[in-house]
């Protein structure tokens, strides 16, 4: 854990995400990632000289067959208070709308319900779970279906909802949260989506491991052309992995 929370606290440190008097809101959706980042962030409260709130938010689709009660186990476990957000978003987007391609409209309503929510509990921060390897893929997919060079920020601030969402596990791979999360015997809740592991990120995920067993240190290099390209100054110079 050690390693994980170096990351959390570079990361903190580097984009200034965590103040003391921050109510900030973890996006908990029940895989490794956002259970270990509440787990981080947990301990990461008594040991940072900050002193901010936490508390934890599931946005519940509608499928009928989510864990939460894993969920809520595991949040009560570390005295964090848990809000389940019960919505009917897997009926708009499978059965009324359809949708060929669902996961952009799902997640655009999933996210909204959840900053709705987050504003509803005065939280000044989101906190998601996303790290190095998620920039690569959302580097990729951009690339291959938006035609430019993006990928999301360690830190932004979302004015129509004035809440800041920072991404304390940016510095951190895919790797080290199994690893931390086997080490930890962490809880993890199923994903109920029917098309889970069948997304377009999953595809740029198999792209770039293929790519990275052709070409060993694909994925290092392509971290650190978010780093060096001067055409694409999304994040400061001193980006660091």
């Amino acid at each position: 854990m050690r390693k994980i929370l170096g990351a959390l606290r570079r990361a903190d440190e580097r984009f200034s995400m965590i103040a003391s008097g921050d109510r900030i809101a973890v996006g908990l959706s029940g895989g490794k990632d956002s259970m270990l980042l509440l787990y981080a962030l947990h301990l990461y409260q008594k040991y940072a000289k900050k002193d901010y709130d936490l508390l934890a938010i599931t946005v519940d689709l509608g499928f009928g067959n989510y864990a939460t009660g894993v969920m809520r186990e595991y949040a009560d476990s570390l005295g964090v208070p848990l809000h389940i957000l019960e919505t009917n978003i897997s009926e708009i987007v499978f059965d009324i709308r359809k949708e060929k391609n669902p996961c952009s409209l799902c997640a655009k309503m999933r996210k909204g319900a959840f900053y709705e929510k987050a504003t509803e509990l005065s939280c000044t921060k989101a906190a998601f779970a996303h790290h190095g390897d998620d920039v690569i893929e959302t580097l990729l997919l951009s690339l291959m279906y938006e035609g430019r060079m993006n990928t999301f920020s360690p830190k932004s601030y979302l004015s129509r909802r004035e809440i800041t969402l920072v991404r304390p596990f940016v510095f951190l791979r895919e790797r080290d949260i199994v690893s931390a999360v086997g080490r930890l015997d962490i809880p993890i809740a199923k994903n109920p989506c029917p098309i889970d592991f069948s997304t377009k990120r999953e595809q740029a995920k198999e792209i770039v491991k293929y790519l990275n067993s052709l070409y060993p240190g694909t994925a290092d290099n392509m971290l650190n052309a978010v780093k060096t390209t001067q055409t694409y100054n999304l994040w400061n110079k001193d980006w660091d992995f």
